[in-house]
């Protein structure tokens, strides 16, 4: 039986087995964030930019106080 890594745990306790297990975990997270995230991408495109318009409004603002 191995032994699992607790709070204040000395790194003799680390086996061999939960480096592999942090390994691929930390390989899984750095793919999934480069597939979330290219490196490749632009982030100011040629594409129409779209302005906020403010809606007019007949009613007259509260008065401050």
């Amino acid at each position: 039986m191995t032994k699992r890594i607790g709070t204040g745990a000395s790194l003799a306790d680390f086996t061999r087995r939960d480096f592999l297990t942090s390994s691929a975990l930390t390989a899984a997270l750095f793919t999934a964030a480069l597939l979330l995230f290219p490196a490749g991408a632009k982030t100011d495109g040629k594409g129409p930019e779209v302005i906020a318009q403010r809606s007019v409004s007949t009613i007259s603002p509260m008065p401050r106080r």
